[in-house]
């Protein structure tokens, strides 16, 4: 428990049916009294997770500034775990800044970012993971992204972290106590021991796993659209946005910058990036938008590649192909509605690897679910649903490859038949690791770091 009290805006800026204005700390309540009016009065102190309806004044004046609804939480069972008001009023931008202004006079200090979260972690109300998990709810861009989010708010992920720590924890505990009292305590065979560890490094494996899937939800997907000039570029790009957003012409080379739209694939948020067509060029805007597309290429998670299905490949088709050498690649063979001349086998051939061809119509719509569906498929790689444990942080992917790592070393010793005091170093660094995601281990400068890239207010 701290010994200060925190206040902030906890809603966001502009106007509003409703403004939140949040204290937390041994004074939440004596700094709210100081502006919150109401007849008959709140008793002393209000009754915990109870609304009262009332009025605020201005700071050092009985003029009412607004009508309020105060909600007081008593510590330890509240968002914090210590004693919170709630000050709802109309969502004003004045009204709020003058109630914080109020709480500030009467003692309180405007919070700092993260601040409400950070000491909902330090007073025992979330573990690490599950604090971290707080911003990832408030940008979640889609439906499938909030549930992953919200499924570790709940504690799915720290939960399988924790009983991977417990069983290390265990085994280390044995292991050191055979080495404490050797005369009354025999040691876990090494092949017991191996076998224990690799246990605990398989399933943190299998979470880990899931990571480059997890950060797509948290952070959204690249998908850049590519292909000759005048294949279907903007006009796949217009479909698969439902509105024309990108220029459409039967003129080779129209699309002569990058555009950048945002949309929800299958609950993937996802950059969709229409570039310009790949080719030599002479003139100088169309050959600086070409130096984007290959920009582009080398950022993208997946390339959609275009190609004229009515057409077939064509000689502009094969010397774009070596551009997409080492990239994931879903081939759109647009125009589908014009004829069909091509043979999947020689796109195969020609990218020298196999990948997934759709036969589409972007001026119909044929074809375009099944695009969908395949590229999420390409990114998520097919394995997991957000119901599942999910590692989306890159913090937490770098603990648990630490953990990994450093269980492969344990597991490799008591093989061989080293000491295995020896064997519980390598225990210990994984234990620790783990005990960072939860932050049971965790450092001051790591938290600070965390919470900092939260907003004031939460």
């Amino acid at each position: 428990m701290t010994e200060d009290t925190i206040a902030a805006i906890a809603t966001a800026s502009g106007e509003a049916g409703i403004g939140i204005v949040r204290a937390s700390g041994p004074a939440a309540w004596p700094c709210a009294r100081t502006l919150f009016r109401r007849t008959p009065a709140p008793p002393e102190p209000p009754r915990s997770h109870h609304a009262y309806f009332g009025s605020v004044v201005r700071p050092g004046s009985e003029e009412r500034l607004d009508e309020c609804v105060l909600t007081y939480f008593r510590g330890p069972q509240s968002y914090t775990g210590e004693d919170v008001v709630e000050l709802a009023c109309h969502g004003s931008n004045l009204v709020l800044a003058q109630v914080l202004q109020g709480l500030v006079a009467a003692g309180a200090r405007l919070a700092e970012p993260g601040e409400f979260t950070r000491r909902a972690f330090l007073n025992g109300r979330l573990d690490l993971a599950a604090a971290e998990s707080v911003i990832d709810v408030i940008r979640a861009r889609t439906d499938a992204a909030l549930r992953v989010a919200t499924g570790q708010l709940s504690g799915r992920l720290s939960r399988e972290i924790a009983a991977l720590r417990h069983s290390l924890v265990t085994l280390l505990a044995e292991i050191e106590a055979a080495i404490d009292f050797p005369d009354d305590v025999e040691p876990p065979p090494d092949a017991e021991l191996a076998a224990r560890a690799r246990e605990v490094r398989d399933r943190a494996r299998a979470v880990l796993r899931t990571a480059d899937a997890g950060r797509l939800y948290r952070e959204g997907a690249g998908v850049v659209l590519a292909g000759r000039p005048n294949v279907g570029k903007s006009s796949l790009l217009n479909a698969l946005l439902g509105e024309d957003r990108s220029i459409v012409t039967d003129v080779p080379g129209a699309t002569r910058d990058v555009i950048e739209e945002s949309l929800n694939l299958r609950g993937i948020p996802v950059r969709a990036i229409d570039t310009a067509g790949l080719r030599e060029t002479v003139d100088v805007v169309e050959a600086l938008g070409v130096e984007r597309t290959r920009v582009q290429l080398a950022a993208a998670d997946v390339v959609v590649w275009l190609v004229d299905v009515s057409a077939g490949l064509t000689d502009a088709d094969r010397v774009l192909a070596p551009e997409l050498a080492g990239r994931r690649v879903v081939v759109a063979a647009n125009k589908v509605d014009q004829g069909d001349t091509l043979d999947p086998g020689e796109v195969a051939a020609l990218l020298e690897k196999d990948v997934p061809v759709v036969k589409l119509s972007a001026l119909t719509g044929a074809g375009l679910e099944t695009l969908e569906d395949i590229l999420a498929e390409t990114l998520l790689g097919g394995a997991v649903t957000p119901e599942s444990i999910w590692v989306s942080s890159a913090r937490h992917q770098a603990r648990l490859q630490t953990a990994a790592v450093s269980l492969d070393r344990a597991i490799e010793a008591a093989d061989a038949g080293f000491d295995q005091a020896a064997v519980a170093l390598d225990l210990k660094l994984a234990a620790e690791a783990l005990g960072e995601i939860t932050g049971e281990t965790v450092t001051e400068d790591t938290i600070t770091q965390i919470f900092a890239r939260f907003c004031v207010g939460k």
